[in-house]
């Protein structure tokens, strides 16, 4: 009997290399870091899916989330939109639906919706509502919450400005969070974009996060950058290139 070595073993558990992977690193440096802009031009390039890939931005950052004043969370609104249709749910009181129906929003109502909810509809991608009517929707957090759904001020969608934060969730608004590892993670576009416009959208959203360096965190905050699009390998971004850091 022929005992393979701890190496062979190592080897055939690896996954192998699709013909369109192959063909997407052979276009690139994997060991090089890039500015943004040459970034997107080989996402461009590599990107072979037959539908509208999603570019995504990751960020390891140097802070520790587990300390209050190292959290890192914002909100960002993209100029060219995430390319992505956006289902807004408007819960308002019937003094703010004409606000809401005429900056776009998909759905508007209050106690319907509450017992929508409640029985397990999620069918929306945003959901914006009023201080007075947070007493209500906070009773559904264990439905919203675990979907990333649950209104919240710090996000602008717990407002009385309703119309400008419908129109903000349709027109590319995108809100960003540090994980418990200390990564963020997060779709700035669509693979269809030209390069200018994928490269503004990251651009943008890499400059929230800069300025939101806390003042507590030490040494090299922004750690890593890569983008990819769906199904691609990553592209690593230069951090030395964006202005800031």
């Amino acid at each position: 009997m022929v005992f393979k070595t701890l190496a062979h073993r190592k080897l055939s558990n690896m996954p192998k290399l699709t013909k369109k992977r192959k063909v997407a690193i052979s276009k690139f440096d994997q060991s090089k870091a890039y500015n943004v802009s040459d970034a997107c031009k080989i996402l461009k390039e590599i990107s072979a899916t037959k539908f509208d890939s999603t570019v995504d931005i990751s960020i390891r950052l140097g802070v520790d989330p587990k300390k209050a004043n190292q959290m890192v969370r914002g909100t960002v609104t993209l100029p060219h939109g995430t390319g992505k249709s956006v289902r807004v749910l408007a819960i308002v009181t019937p003094d703010k639906e004409a606000e809401a129906k005429a900056a776009g929003a998909d759905h508007v109502g209050l106690d319907e919706y509450i017992e929508k909810i409640k029985g397990g509809w999620t069918d929306v991608d945003v959901i914006v509502t009023m201080p007075s009517v947070m007493g209500k929707v906070g009773a559904l957090g264990r439905v919203l919450g675990p979907r990333g759904l649950m209104p919240n001020p710090k996000t602008g969608t717990v407002t009385m400005e309703i119309g400008k934060a419908v129109t903000d969730a349709k027109g590319g608004k995108i809100d960003f969070k540090v994980d418990k590892q200390g990564h963020i993670h997060s779709a700035c576009a669509k693979t269809s974009f030209d390069i200018q416009k994928i490269a503004d959208n990251a651009n943008e959203l890499l400059q929230a996060i800069i300025k939101l360096k806390p003042s507590s965190a030490k040494g090299t905050y922004l750690r890593s950058v890569f983008m990819s699009s769906t199904m691609s390998p990553s592209v690593q971004i230069d951090t030395k290139t964006l202005a800031g850091v």
